[in-house]
């Protein structure tokens, strides 16, 4: 039997269990595709529910105007519910959200204002001020509100969740979800730990967002532009439950797009760049994890939604994000291994340093050796080896100079110098090789960074 309605469909998403992108990892990852309906995001069934709320409570008939703020993926399924069901839909935006939002929202026949995406909340200009004004002064108008509506939450604890305990047979031990409104992580939450309370919820969210620091620190923490769009807030959510939530893991815009890229030329899932963000997060967390895990990503937004920003190559290199296809382990760059690591300034020495100074370096910081540095050009590097060896010799030359006693410099390479490259350098005698980056500064690669690289999980 045919469905009557685009509302009307009940059929779950699909859950797939990746093959390439987590081959290296031991736990099971499987990817909830939430993004799978007729809208396209997971707003499809809170739109649907939203509308048809309204409509039963006779808050609204055909003829109105629907109004709501909306970062595109919400308006979208708002529109498409709206139009269906004979009402008018006006959505204010921030600037960030992608063409293919705006075209898609113009070809609904939604009408669109937009607003700057540094406007924040509670300003005059912030999508969320400019929707409510203008609720209050178009008439027949209704405020959808679906950011903070109950139903938001109700649906995926009454649906998405129970979907996710079912496609994995009961044994999901984590479950990585996108946070905007916080209403989706605690529905799923809520469902999950109903059963199993030992289910781990983690929340994710791009740098510059309030989550992380909500969680840990109890206030909201300093906020900041990404280019990530569908994930994120500025404020803290009506829907923000803390005791639903067991960590809350934040991802850079270049992680989250360039991992979203790579789960379609790996595993052919085109997901966006929320999705990209949640799929990051959970790969780096099944580093940690053993074959007894079964990890969950939910994939909330769609691909095909940013054709012409994270999936197009001239974009991504404009906003200093792009990482190009590995090919093969020849491929790795500096660059690359660089991003494996934990991200420090470089310890240095400087000419006039005495050799205690630099030793206590070495100690404090848990290195064995040291470039020298003079105006920030390399002019010569200092083992623990080379300490011991002028002790041995000499044990009063701790309070001596270290340039007096400098070994040569460590080489530098520029951070698209290749794995083999590097690997040449350190062969011929070299401790290490100096990375120069791009703003100037330089970053420090050893042999075992390189087999870090290699056998990366």
């Amino acid at each position: 039997m045919p469905n009557h309605d685009i509302l009307d469909l009940h059929s779950e998403t699909p859950m797939v269990q990746l093959r390439q992108l987590s081959r290296n990892i031991r736990p099971a990852v499987m990817a909830k595709l939430e993004y799978m309906n007729p809208a396209f995001s997971h707003y499809y069934r809170v739109a649907a529910a939203v509308v048809r709320d309204a409509e039963e409570r006779r808050l609204i008939h055909p003829g109105m105007t629907l109004v709501d703020w909306t970062y595109g993926n919400s308006g979208i399924a708002l529109a498409m519910a709206a139009v269906s069901h004979g009402y008018k839909v006006l959505l204010v935006a921030p600037d960030k959200i992608s063409r293919e939002k705006h075209d898609v929202l113009r070809a609904l026949g939604a009408e669109l204002v937009i607003t700057p995406s540094e406007a924040l909340p509670g300003e005059s200009r912030s999508c969320m001020n400019v929707a409510g004004n203008l609720v209050n002064n178009i008439p027949n108008a209704f405020f959808a509100g679906m950011y903070d509506h109950p139903l938001n939450l109700e649906v995926h604890r009454d649906v998405t969740g129970s979907e996710i305990a079912a496609q994995t047979d009961g044994k999901v031990t984590h479950v990585f979800v996108p946070m905007s409104s916080a209403a989706m992580i605690s529905g799923i939450a809520a469902a999950l730990k109903s059963t199993n309370s030992g289910v781990k919820i983690v929340g994710v969210e791009p740098v510059g967002s309030v989550f992380s620091a909500l969680l840990n620190d109890g206030r909201p923490g300093e906020t900041s532009f990404s280019e990530l769009e569908e994930i994120g807030a500025q404020r803290q959510p009506s829907f923000w439950d803390p005791s639903l939530i067991d960590e809350v893991v934040q991802v850079s815009d270049g992680e989250a797009m360039n991992c979203a890229r790579e789960l379609l030329r790996s595993d052919a899932v085109f997901a966006g760049s929320a999705s990209g963000a949640v799929m990051a997060a959970a790969l780096r967390a099944g580093d940690e994890l053993d074959d007894t895990a079964c990890i969950v990503a939910v994939l909330s937004d769609f691909g095909g939604y940013y054709l012409s920003k994270m999936y197009r190559d001239d974009w991504m290199r404009e906003k200093g994000l792009y990482r190009r296809e590995k090919l093969s382990l020849e491929q790795i760059t500096a660059e690359d291994i660089l991003q494996l690591k934990a991200p420090r300034d470089l310890i240095v020495a400087y000419p006039e340093n005495t050799l205690a100074e630099v030793f206590e370096m070495m100690k404090q910081n848990d290195v064995s050796q040291l470039p020298i540095v003079s105006y920030n050009a390399p002019i010569g590097s200092i083992s623990e080896n080379k300490i011991l060896s002028i002790l041995i010799e000499n044990d009063e030359a701790m309070n001596s100079k270290v340039v007096g006693f400098m070994e040569p410099p460590f080489p530098v390479c520029q951070t698209d110098a290749t794995i083999s490259e590097l690997s040449e350098k350190l062969q011929q005698n070299a401790a290490g090789v100096l990375i120069s980056l791009v703003d100037g500064k330089l970053q420090l690669l050893t042999k075992s960074d390189l087999i870090d690289a290699l056998t990366h999980k």
